[in-house]
């Protein structure tokens, strides 16, 4: 038998304490959480009051919400600052705060990252022909958001 999903309805207090425990859990940009409140069915007047309330009790903030995010991509998941600036831009931070949040990575530890991966990912590569190794590193480091110029320089550094 065929029937709807039953949709659940949540007044403005319900939706508020869910939303507080949403951001809490962690760090969410205002896209993220404006989105979990139109899937929670919540009218336009009832979204603006929630975020508003929640950037006042300091539970949204973009600025925190970018280095976070921009600090854990490149901690764990070693992105480069391309990949990190596009992510962030789809989640429409602002310019500000994207640079803010770039500022947040060490340029050594940059370098050291990129240099680490590149091997690491080197002694992957199984191919022997020595322009198709090179483009499947370039490819791999592009993919991640590491600058051309940086990729380019630490493949004709690392194979010859």
């Amino acid at each position: 038998m065929l029937y709807d999903k039953k949709i659940k309805s949540y007044t403005l207090s319900e939706a508020l304490k869910k939303l507080e425990g949403y951001c809490a859990y962690q760090d969410r940009c205002h896209k993220d959480v404006r989105e979990k409140l139109m899937e929670m069915r919540m009218i336009p007047q009832a979204i603006d009051q929630i975020v508003d309330h929640l950037i006042r009790e300091n539970f949204l903030n973009e600025e925190r919400f970018s280095k976070n995010f921009a600090r854990g991509k490149f901690r764990i998941k070693k992105w480069g600052r391309n990949r990190i600036t596009l992510e962030l831009k789809k989640r429409q931070i602002s310019r500000f705060n994207i640079a803010a949040a770039l500022k947040e990575i060490n340029d050594d530890d940059y370098l050291n990252t990129l240099d680490e991966l590149a091997q690491k990912r080197l002694k992957q590569i199984t191919e022997t022909h020595l322009q198709k190794r090179k483009k499947k590193l370039a490819d791999y480091l592009l993919y991640r958001g590491w600058e051309s110029h940086l990729v380019y320089a630490k493949i004709n550094e690392l194979i010859n």
